[in-house]
């Protein structure tokens, strides 16, 4: 079943960049392999998807930049037309390898720039690859607004650079925006947040769209 994009609701962000309103996240590595999201992934983009949400840690990158290239190649889509997230990973916050986890996921996503860049969890704790939901690390830190904004301080150069259209931060609360969108030369354009009908923080949504933030 095919969907004309052009059907699918969207909202303009703050720089006036546009976002559709329906997406496909790319998670499943406790489940599928890498090749069966990357299968999934084209599937989507034959059937009108043009939001890919994907991130470092699972792993799946580099075979969905293979399908990335190939539908292009093809003319099915058009670079332009896709709206391509991706995330750092809790391991990679240091100022010295923000850059160089871009630089990894922009080439394995076969990309020249990303649609948006998320702080995927404001904190440095390191998980290890595949572990169970549920783990938890003893050497695990609490939020620092230090060391957070030296990673945004990187977001925002990545920003500069024309390397990344949008910067985001994910699984944030209210408290900790109050912290840092003070301190922000460039402010997040989108916050991404658990939100279902069994989980709907209003509050957070609520704040959000007060600093027009989507």
């Amino acid at each position: 079943m095919y969907v004309d994009p052009k059907l699918v609701p969207s909202r303009t962000l703050a720089n006036g960049c546009k976002i559709p309103c329906l997406g496909l996240g790319t998670f499943g590595s406790d489940r599928y392999d890498a090749q069966t999201i990357a299968s999934a992934v084209e599937g989507a983009i034959h059937s009108g998807y043009r939001l890919i949400d994907c991130t470092s840690c699972y792993g799946n990158e580099a075979e969905i930049g293979e399908v990335l290239a190939r539908v292009e190649a093809q003319g099915v889509v058009k670079r332009e037309e896709l709206f391509v997230i991706s995330k750092l990973w809790n391991d990679k916050h240091a100022k010295n390898e923000v850059l160089l986890s871009c630089a990894q996921t922009l080439h394995d996503l076969r990309l020249e720039y990303l649609d948006a860049y998320f702080v995927h969890w404001p904190f440095r704790n390191y998980h290890a690859p595949h572990c169970d939901g549920d783990s938890r690390n003893p050497d695990s830190t609490p939020f620092s607004l230090e060391k957070f904004m030296e990673t945004w301080r990187r977001f925002e150069r990545l920003y500069t650079m024309g390397l990344v259209r949008n910067l985001g931060m994910s699984n944030m609360t209210i408290p900790k925006l109050e912290a840092v969108l003070p301190l922000c030369k460039i402010r997040p354009t989108m916050i991404e947040l658990e939100l279902h009908p069994s989980f709907q923080q209003p509050e957070l949504f609520a704040y959000l769209q007060a600093h027009k933030i989507q």
